[in-house]
């Protein structure tokens, strides 16, 4: 029996490059490894955190759905399926709080830069968000978590209330340890000081971009001081954040890159650039427009079923041992 991996996308807003070389290719690879019964959930609730209109809200939960299916994700391999539509997620999210430590939420990293960011909404639902996420991955016994390094530290959290729960109710969840993936921080083509955002819209470059905005944004993106095509974070930022696109997106190492722009200019970088972007999202595009809402209602609906049959049986058996809601 293959072990089991549980991963999800927050529908926040449209998906983005970042997105896509930091999660959908790597969730497309880690399905198609053969290695892994892998489960991809849209993470609505998750996403509640945020302010939103509803109506918004449906939209971008359908334009995750269609991303999926469009980036390679098969429902034939992969269990798809909307986390709303399994209530044991959030029967189990409280059961954790009861066992949570208050104080294991108050030093996430995560809750304290949103906070920060985002101060007229600090709502409790962002503050036990890692639990939710907790809930999520253990529901189904996952034994592997991909995770970029910005979520070690929700992860350790969730071993740690498996573990909790194991001492004092009995073995029941495994310890799902992280998969740790080389996820890409993609920053802002107009601050390379900021992080790509759907706020930002101008140094965005979402998915369903046209290739013309798409070019038209990469011929915008700020550049360094001097003319050295070379990485380094510290002096120039805007270079190295194109560079690390331009690999992430092509697979080509940074060093090479380096190599092969040692003579040019910046103006050839970014033209190469854009149409690397272009080229890659192009079969994505078509095959998004092509797809039928139907067949993605239809993988969402079987998806569900699945996740659902075993996330019911796995709260049979954690109220059993806790003695409640039997």
């Amino acid at each position: 029996m293959k072990p089991r991996l549980v991963s999800g996308i927050q529908p926040t807003g449209k998906l983005h490059i970042g997105n896509y070389v930091g999660a959908l290719k790597n969730f497309v690879a880690l399905q198609d490894s053969g290695k892994y019964d892998c489960f991809f959930f849209i993470a609505d609730l998750h996403s509640m955190t945020e302010e939103f209109d509803p109506k918004e809200k449906s939209k971008q939960i359908e334009d995750v759905a269609f991303s999926y299916l469009a980036a390679g994700l098969d429902p034939k391999k992969s269990t798809i399926f909307l986390q709303s539509d399994i209530p044991e997620h959030t029967e189990l999210a409280w059961i954790l709080n009861t066992i949570t430590p208050f104080g294991e939420l108050r030093r996430m990293t995560q809750f304290k830069d949103k906070s920060e960011s985002r101060p007229e909404n600090i709502n409790v639902g962002l503050f036990a968000y890692p639990v939710l996420m907790a809930a999520d991955i253990i529901l189904y016994d996952a034994k592997a978590v991909p995770v970029g390094e910005d979520q070690l530290q929700h992860t350790e959290l969730t071993r740690t209330l498996a573990r909790k729960f194991n001492a004092r109710f009995g073995k029941t969840f495994e310890e799902p340890r992280p998969l740790l993936a080389d996820v890409p921080r993609l920053m802002s083509l107009d601050d390379p000081l900021k992080k790509m955002s759907k706020s930002r819209p101008g140094g965005c470059l979402f998915l369903d971009d046209s290739p013309e905005e798409i070019r038209e944004k990469i011929k915008r993106a700020v550049t360094d001081s001097g003319k050295n095509i070379i990485c380094d974070p510290v002096n120039k930022p805007a270079v190295s954040n194109l560079l690390l696109l331009y690999s992430s997106i092509s697979g080509i190492s940074i060093g090479d890159l380096e190599k092969r722009y040692e003579e040019k200019g910046y103006a050839e970088f970014k033209s190469d650039l854009a149409e690397t972007v272009v080229a890659a999202l192009l079969p994505f595009q078509k095959k998004k427009r092509a797809l039928k809402k139907s067949a993605v209602i239809a993988a969402l609906v079987a998806g569900g079923k699945r996740a659902e049959k075993i996330a019911k049986e796995k709260m049979k058996e954690i109220r059993r041992k806790t003695g409640v809601c039997q």
